[in-house]
């Protein structure tokens, strides 16, 4: 059964899931038309993030649209009105992100017809999101459950002193041949196998891992964004692994403006990230609707790719 936002009445829900495959949907005295995301949309997209006060720069939008799907919804004139994408991991999982309004829309239900139709696309899929503020409402309508926070830590990088090595582990670069291993951990931390946005990380990345015996434990990858760099994934089983995995990162980044965010409350992890000019600037709640895929136990995520992305 496919996922359906629940209204009061089941005459409200057929109405509503009929408008939601509508390639048009009437806000306020405009009609807003819906077509499917692609590469010549993304000066759209990008007045889009520019209008809610988002980083993301041209190469990053050109990143999403190429791993993901979805709509953007224009005006009669032209303009950007809303978009939602999917990012599929497997058959039976994919993360919404994307998802924006334009400021002056955001109460007139151009955010939830195309939060309909995308996830109309996804029917009997585990799903997850990183909700705004503003969108917190209208995904736990859609019957989204919040599972965490995510801290987004960012601010221009200080000198710092490199932790610690951890008994028992070794730290190096990534090197091309670790990407197998890489992808393991990152599906089991993740909770599904998403191969080709790593394919993709990997190729736009520098990282570092630590090893056990010889066998990869833990990894974190290091690429532009925004302002400047973003760290993650990060996935490691210990905050304390989790530092040294980011430190050397960090640190090669000094002067620069780096960004990580984080869905672990861990003290010791934000006091590490606070101290070297990384403070926590806004957070935003990690939400699912279906399967809870996040792992109990072994490696887990310390820094997401994105909040589109997870």
């Amino acid at each position: 059964m496919a996922r359906q936002l629940g209204e009061t009445t089941e005459d409200n829900d057929a109405q509503d899931a009929d408008k939601s495959l509508s390639d048009r949907f009437r806000v306020d005295k405009f009609t807003a038309t819906a077509h499917r995301i692609s590469l010549a949309d993304r000066a759209l997209l990008h007045e889009l993030t520019v209008g809610v006060f988002w980083p993301h720069r041209w190469r990053d939008l050109d990143v999403f649209i190429s791993l993901g799907e979805g709509y953007l919804a224009v005006d009669e004139i032209g303009r950007a009105m809303g978009s939602a994408m999917c990012f599929r991991a497997g058959d039976d999982f994919a993360m919404l992100g994307m998802m924006v309004t334009a400021p002056r829309l955001q109460t007139m239900g151009t955010g939830r017809w195309l939060l309909r139709r995308v996830m109309n696309d996804c029917p009997e899929m585990d799903l997850r999101l990183s909700a705004t503020r503003q969108g917190y409402r209208l995904y736990k309508e859609a019957g989204f459950v919040p599972l965490g926070t995510i801290w987004q830590h960012q601010g221009v990088a200080r000198s710092l002193r490199l932790p610690d090595p951890v008994p028992g582990l070794a730290l190096r670069a990534m090197q091309p041949a670790d990407a197998s291993e890489i992808r393991a951990l990152d599906a089991h931390a993740y909770g599904a196998a998403r191969d080709k946005t790593l394919e993709t990380l990997l190729h736009l990345s520098d990282g570092t891992v630590v090893e056990s015996e010889g066998k990869i434990c833990g990894f974190a990858l290091r690429r532009r964004f925004g302002r400047g760099w973003v760290i993650g994934p990060l996935v490691a089983e210990t905050e304390t692994i989790a530092m040294m995995l980011v430190a050397p990162l960090i640190q090669s980044s000094e002067g620069d403006f780096v960004r990580l965010d984080t869905p672990v409350e861990n003290e010791q992890f934000g006091a590490f990230l606070s101290a070297i000019g990384m403070g926590v600037h806004d957070t935003v709640t990690e939400m699912y609707l279906g399967n809870q895929r996040r792992p109990l136990s072994g490696p887990r995520l310390f820094g997401l790719a994105a909040h589109s992305l997870g």
